[in-house]
Formats: structure tokens, C-alpha cells, sequence
């Protein structure tokens, strides 16, 4: 489970920001048992978070920012900032701007691990990964490396035993700038099957699921087989149908699930209208596509960040999910972004749930914080959305 992300430098983003799915430690935790999961190091984490802002305040690039340091574990190539990702501001003020990534998370063998990665248009400066046996304790250094001005690397630490210099060799490179920066450290250390940095690996490749719908799905095919399986399961039909409850089967098509899928409907006389998906509503197509990744949360623990939610959770719809995800008992976490502020309703979620995005219109450069900064903000206040919309709660930066 994601306990904390931090960047820094990526698109509209040019200051440090962090997103953070700790629960409250106080007395609010009882009027929400369900909304968390306690963890054996001292962790509550919380199950779902919604992320608000205006159109353009920067949501997409907080996911993509995500999405972006997963594409460095899953493609294995060279390790530098991409020009177009890195923050205007800064490429104007800085000749090789610095980008920084840090997460923080429960893998699925129960530790704790706190990974850290500083690159710029060049290569890796900082490598660093972290374990933590208690959440109020201090975390071991499993190794940290730094790249030093002339382009060598430094090892600060490295507590793994029984490296030889030819093992040495492969982690670090040849000594060339190529050969130091063609993949990540830690995927280099899980090659050589190291456990704590399999386990970083794979949570970041197989658990963490930074999503965009995407237009046509079926053209991902080692995606679709993944899918499949999901959809095959008796238990997803049970999330699709929260978009519509006359739907009471479907009919999958295996070579376009996503276009040719037959649902199936029952009108209150028992009678049967079956329907192409491709020819059904906008919101039940996409629904359709979605449901596969709450099915994610709830049965496989995945951390699923969904952009462009909005569109199809209504705020029936997303009770109606929101309660699903929380009312079942798993380690996986659901987290999306919306431009309805009527989700800011703190009858569904603490204040540690909601998240803001707004972009400021002089500098053009986002900001992230959470409405638990805004003590003034009681549990007792409603129409939360009307602080919002009168700019007290900041996020509509271009009215």
C-alpha cells in the first residue's frame, strides 16, 4: 500500500509536492472505521482519496508524474529526465534541472520501503532505497549511490554482502556515462536477486497502476490477456453493474472485449435486451473499462490512481464505489481525480481523502496539499464545496 509519493520539476509542478495516504491519528479515525487499513509496523492507511481541481491546474500531470517513474521500471532503458516532462520555469533558470521521486510504500512482504531517485537530462544523480521496520523508527539504507561532478559514481552505502567486482562492475557500469545509465540501480540489484529490491520492483510494475482511459483498450494486447482474466471473473460483474442495475449479465468477446462485449439488460417483466457495449451509453462504455481496475483494488490490493474519472462517476456513482472499496476488506487503494465538487463531502471521506490541485495564473505552476490543511474546516461544516467554489479552499485559480 502507498504510504506517501514526493516529486518535484515534473510538468506544472516545480516546488516539492507530496500526496500522502496516512489516516489521522486522532478521534476523527472512529467516525470512518472502514476508510483505513491498520498495518503491523504502525501504519493507517487510508483505502480511497479524491483529488479536486479546475481544468488545466496540473491533476493529469500528478498522475503522469507516476506514470512516468513506473515507465522507468517497466522499460528497462536509459535513465534521464525528458525534456517535455521536466518544469518550464526551471529549464529557463537552471541549465540541467533537477528531477526528484520519492516513494514510500508496504510491499507484499509485509516491509516497508522508502525509494528515492534524482535524474536530469543526463543520467541517475541519486539512487537510494530505504527500509523501515516501524513507521516511528529509522529506516536501514539498503544502498544509496550518487553520480560525482566529473561522472563518476559514489556509493554512499550499499548493505548487501558478497558483491564481487565483477558484480560491482554490472551495477554500476562500465564507467561511461552509456553504461551508467541504461536502466535503474535497484532493477539491476533485483537481476541479481536481491530480495528487498525484487520486492520494490515488483510492487512498482505489478501493484501500482497510474491510469488514463485510453481510447481504444484492445490495442494493448498483453494488457487485454490481463484484463480477461478480470473480466471472466464473476465477482467484476458485480462492480459493473453499479453503473446500471438492469444490467444482470454480459457476453465477453475475447478477440474486442472493449467494443463487441454483449450486456445484457432485464426490464422489471423478466424480459432480456442485449445490447453491443460499442452501442451503449458513453458512461457505461467507460464504465465498463474502469470497473476492471476497482476490481484491481478490492480483489488483487492494487494502487490505482484513475485520471479522468469524472466523466463517468457521478457523485451517485461514486458513493456507490467510494462504499465498495471501503466497506470491503483488502490492501489495495483507489485514488481519483474530478472536477466535481461535489465530491468534497465529508460524510464520505476525513479530510486526509481530499486532495486539491490548483495552478497559479501569474507563474503557471501547480500546487498539491490536502483540505487536513485547513484546520478551520470542521466535520460539522457542510456544503464544503461552496468554501471551494468561493476560492477559501484555493483550486480555481482562473475564475
Amino acid at each position: 500500500m502507498l504510504i506517501y509519493y514526493r516529486f518535484n520539476n515534473f510538468c506544472s509542478f516545480n516546488c516539492e509536492s507530496e500526496f500522502s495516504m496516512s489516516a489521522p491519528t486522532g478521534k476523527v479515525k472512529k467516525r470512518f472505521p472502514d476508510n483505513y487499513v491498520e498495518t503491523a509496523e504502525g501504519f493507517d492507511l487510508l483505502k480511497s482519496a479524491v483529488i479536486v481541481g479546475e481544468n488545466a491546474g496540473g491533476k493529469s500531470n500528478f498522475i503522469n508524474s507516476l506514470k512516468y517513474l513506473k515507465s522507468l521500471f517497466v522499460t528497462n532503458s536509459q535513465v534521464k529526465s525528458v525534456r517535455p516532462y521536466v518544469n518550464a520555469a526551471s529549464l529557463n533558470e537552471e541549465k540541467n534541472p533537477v528531477q526528484k521521486f520519492e516513494l514510500c510504500f508496504r510491499a507484499e512482504n509485509g516491509k516497508v520501503y522508502i525509494y528515492e531517485l534524482h535524474i536530469n537530462e543526463y543520467s541517475i544523480l541519486l539512487e537510494k532505497l530505504q527500509v523501515l521496520k516501524k513507521r516511528k523508527g529509522t529506516p536501514d539504507t539498503i544502498f544509496e549511490i550518487r553520480r560525482t561532478e566529473d561522472g563518476a559514481w559514489r556509493t554512499i552505502a550499499q548493505n548487501i554482502n558478497g558483491l564481487s567486482a565483477s558484480m560491482n562492475k554490472f551495477l554500476l557500469g562500465d564507467g561511461t556515462k552509456a553504461g551508467m545509465n541504461i536502466g535503474l540501480i535497484v532493477s539491476r540489484y533485483a537481476l541479481l536477486g536481491n530480495e528487498d529490491a525484487m520486492s520494490v520492483v515488483n510492487w512498482v510494475t505489478n501493484m501500482l497502476y497510474p491510469e488514463a482511459l485510453v481510447a481504444e483498450q484492445s490495442e494493448d494486447v498483453i494488457k487485454q490477456d490481463a484484463d480477461m482474466r478480470i473480466l471472466e471473473d464473476e465477482r467484476y460483474l458485480e462492480i459493473f453493474r453499479m453503473v446500471d442495475y438492469s444490467i444482470c449479465g454480459i457476453e465477453l468477446d475475447k478477440e474486442k472485449p472493449y467494443s463487441k462485449t454483449i450486456i445484457i439488460r432485464k426490464d422489471e417483466n423478466g424480459n432480456l435486451f442485449r445490447r453491443e457495449l460499442q452501442m451503449d451509453s458513453t458512461g457505461v462504455r467507460e464504465f465498463f473499462a474502469w470497473a476492471v481496475h476497482i476490481f484491481r483494488v478490492v480483489y488483487e490490493n492494487k494502487i490505482v490512481f484513475a485520471d479522468e474519472m469524472d466523466r463517468v462517476l457521478n457523485p451517485i456513482l461514486s458513493d456507490r464505489v467510494i462504499a465498495f472499496v471501503n466497506g470491503a476488506e483488502h490492501n489495495g487503494q483507489f485514488i481519483f481525480s474530478t472536477h466535481n465538487v461535489l465530491h468534497l463531502d465529508l460524510k464520505t471521506y476525513m479530510k486526509e481523502q481530499i486532495y486539491f490541485v490548483t495552478k497559479n495564473r501569474e507563474q503557471l505552476t501547480s500546487e498539491m496539499y490536502s483540505l487536513s490543511d485547513f484546520p478551520e474546516v470542521r466535520y460539522e461544516t457542510t456544503k464544503i464545496y461552496e468554501f471551494y467554489m468561493k476560492g477559501i479552499l484555493g483550486g480555481t485559480a482562473f475564475e
